[in-house]
């Protein structure tokens, strides 16, 4: 999971704080979540999704 949030970051190219605002959550909560340092809430991911035209799978 970890890589493939940070890839589709990169690939877009924005930054953790870019990605961070637009989810209107904080840098560090956003890096642990691509660090896979914490669980990323299903609400936030289904944003996260819906961002990048992708699905959750």
């Amino acid at each position: 999971m970890k890589t493939r949030l940070r890839n589709l970051r990169e690939d877009n190219d924005l930054t953790q704080k870019d990605l961070s605002k637009m989810l209107n959550i904080s840098q560090v909560a956003y890096s642990y979540y691509e660090l896979n340092k914490r669980s990323i809430p299903l609400e936030l991911l289904s944003k996260i999704a819906d961002f990048y035209h992708t699905s959750v799978d």
